[in-house]
Formats: structure tokens, C-alpha cells, sequence
């Protein structure tokens, strides 16, 4: 299908947000600071030399950005809205990249190059940071441009073998009838959220409708390497996650019959006043929400029990790029490192398919209500 439909994707990392958006969409212009990213997304895709930019968000004008793009795409840096980053909010270091973003819309706004639609993606966190201020501030400033605005708590689970929720704010200049009711991604976060906005910030809402995509299929066993392909643990090093692991999740490896597949993931506890390193695990078909390397609980093991005997493995970087909705054709750095970050630190690719699917193109295969650069 030729291309008809144009975007910038700013923060783009391994450009996971342009694979789900698919090749209805062109993208005219991507950024990223991060070395490791720029490279996986210029190793992905042939014409990056045209349109990407390695570099920092400030350093960016309108003047590079080409022509008037349907969407502006922005998954900003999540560490600040995070519970591991210490909630310091849209004030804090790394998301404040958002407000380099946020300048170049309001340039492109002043040239009447304003795009029609912008979805802004992070983690939950977004919503109550700074006891809901940060995301009132955000939904005033896209207000103050002409946009409306409302917020989709979406989870990979729905689509992929990984718990990863992430909320979408979608803002658009104008709304089209029938693309507004009920969506299961109005979850109770999102509507605490809108409660809390102030009344004139709460005129802007919308209520974006979206439905549940198709009842997931696959499973994490269905993504992991054959045994006789990976590295496993040492029988010590098994043993030494098992200890980390309370009496609930030791439970959870007994009494299994077959195979039973399982994700670990480590989390810092605080138990009887004092922190303690935990190993949770589950046997839910789905791994933990991937974190890059440098996260609190960054790489997951797997866990296999069959027969009475138990195994543990890192989880390998092309696993984790499955996680996510990556072919196995998609170029992963050559460092693990390097692959478990640019995996770890991007968007479930399903997940943009169905949003773009079901919400953006029917948004901006609507012709305009007013002109070019105009405001609704």
C-alpha cells in the first residue's frame, strides 16, 4: 500500500512507533539522542538518512522539520514519571526533553504548520504525577493550541505475552463524529485523571472510543529460544534466585505437572523496615514489563520446571525484541546491553498497529473541517 499518511516521530528510539504505524504512513522526520538507538533505527530502515536526526530535542528548529505532518508522534523519556525514577514529574531532567518537543509544536502552531493529531505515549505514571498536576499542565498546553484531548490506558498483554501497560494521550484539532463513546482503555486511572483536571481544562476533554483488539493468541512460552540454544544458570545460580523468592511464589514452582514456563523478575521489597531483594514469578503466559538494563528490575529470567527439576535463564535479547512485536528480521544492536535497552525502552509495536488502525488514520482520513494551519 503506497504511503498517504505523514508523521514525525520525536524520541523515536529503535523506530518501534513507525513499524506499528506501518507502511500506510510516511515518515518525513525522526530524533533520537541516544547513540545505540539512532543506530538500531538507522540499521532498520534504509531511508533514515533522508529524515532522521541524532541529536537533542532543544537542539532542533521548525525549519527542520519538513512541510505540515498529520501526526507528531512522542513517546518522551518515562524515568521522571516512573515509580523507579523518583516521580520527579515533567519538571525532572530527563522529561523535561518534553518541553523540547513541546516548543517545536508551538513554533510549528505559529508558521500554520501545526499537525492535525499528536499522541504523546509514557508510562501510567503520567497521569498522577505531582498529584495530577503534571498531566493537568500538559492537557492545558494542548488546549491553549487548539487541540482536544484525551487519554487510552493501553496493555501489551492485550495484544502480546507482556504486562505492559502505558497510557496514550491523543490529541487531535478536530474530532470527527463517531470516533468518541465507551473503551475498555478508559481504565480507572484515566478516569481519576479527567476527575481531577480543572474545569477549564476539562472542557477539552475527549473521550476517544476504541475497542479491545482480537483476544491474544500466543503465549510467552511461544516466544523463548529451544533450551539447547541458550546459556542456562548454573544449578548455584538457580538455587540463589530461589532463595530470593518468599513462600508465595516457592509455592507457585510446586506441584507443577508437564512443563511449566515462568518469568522472574526481581523487585526491591521493604519487609519488617528494612529493603530487601525479592525474585517474584509467574505462570501466566505473559513476562514482566521490560525495563531497560539500567532499571530497578531490568532483565527478567525465565524459569522452567519439568519434572520436579527447576532451570533458570536470562531472559536473551531477541526474546525480548518478541516482547515487544519485533520481527525476528529487525537488527538488534550487537551488544546485549545495547539490545535489551533499545528494546526495553520502546513502544509494543501491536499496540501502535491497533491505536493507528482503529483511532489515528480514521482521524486523519477525515477531511479537515477548516484550513490549512487554522485552529478549530
Amino acid at each position: 500500500m503506497a504511503a498517504s499518511l505523514t508523521f514525525y516521530e520525536f524520541f523515536a528510539g529503535g523506530g518501534m512507533a513507525r513499524l506499528g504505524l506501518g507502511e500506510a504512513w510516511s515518515c518525513t522526520f525522526a530524533n533520537d539522542f541516544d547513540a545505540a538507538k539512532a543506530a538500531a533505527y538507522r540499521a532498520n530502515f534504509p531511508d533514515a538518512e533522508r529524515h532522521f536526526r541524532q541529536g537533542d530535542v532543544w537542539a532542533l528548529s521548525p525549519d527542520d522539520l519538513p512541510g505540515r505532518a498529520g501526526l507528531a508522534w512522542a513517546s518522551s523519556p518515562c524515568q521522571d514519571f516512573s515509580l523507579a525514577g523518583g516521580r520527579a514529574g515533567l519538571q525532572g531532567g530527563r522529561s523535561s526533553a518534553f518541553f523540547g518537543f513541546w516548543r517545536l509544536m508551538e513554533a510549528l502552531g505559529d508558521a500554520g504548520r501545526a499537525p492535525r493529531t499528536i499522541v504523546i505515549e509514557n508510562v501510567v505514571g503520567l497521569l498522577t504525577s505531582h498529584g495530577g498536576d503534571d498531566f493537568a499542565a500538559l492537557g492545558a498546553a494542548l488546549a491553549a493550541r487548539g487541540y482536544r484531548f484525551g487519554a487510552l490506558e493501553i496493555d501489551a498483554a492485550s495484544v502480546l505475552p507482556q504486562s505492559r501497560p502505558r497510557v496514550f494521550v491523543v490529541a487531535a484539532r478536530e474530532v470527527p463524529a463517531g470516533l468518541t463513546g465507551d473503551s475498555p482503555f478508559h481504565t480507572r486511572a484515566v478516569k481519576a485523571a479527567y476527575a481531577s483536571l480543572p474545569p477549564e481544562v476539562a472542557q477539552g476533554w475527549v473521550w476517544w472510543r476504541l475497542g479491545a483488539p482480537p483476544t491474544r493468541n500466543t503465549h510467552l512460552a511461544a516466544v523463548l529460544e529451544p533450551d539447547a540454544a541458550v546459556r542456562w544458570h548454573s544449578p548455584a545460580q538457580t538455587a540463589h534466585l530461589l532463595d530470593l523468592m518468599g513462600p508465595l511464589h516457592r509455592a507457585r514452582l510446586e506441584g507443577r505437572s508437564g512443563r511449566a514456563v515462568g518469568a522472574v523478575f526481581r523487585r526491591s521489597r521493604n519487609e519488617d523496615g528494612r529493603t530487601v531483594q525479592r525474585a517474584e514469578v509467574r505462570f501466566d503466559g505473559l513476562a514482566g514489563c521490560l525495563r531497560t538494563p539500567r532499571g530497578g528490575s531490568s532483565r527478567q529470567s525465565i524459569v522452567v520446571v519439568e519434572r520436579g527439576a527447576v532451570r533458570s535463564r536470562l531472559i536473551s535479547p531477541r526474546e525480548a525484541a518478541r516482547l515487544m512485536g519485533l520481527p525476528d528480521s529487525y537488527a538488534l544492536p550487537k551488544t546485549t546491553t545495547g539490545a535489551l535497552h533499545v528494546a526495553g525502552d520502546g513502544v509494543a509495536v501491536p499496540v501502535v498497529r491497533w491505536l493507528a488502525q482503529e483511532l489515528l488514520e480514521p482521524l486523519l482520513r477525515t477531511p479537515p473541517l477548516y484550513g490549512e494551519g487554522q485552529a478549530a
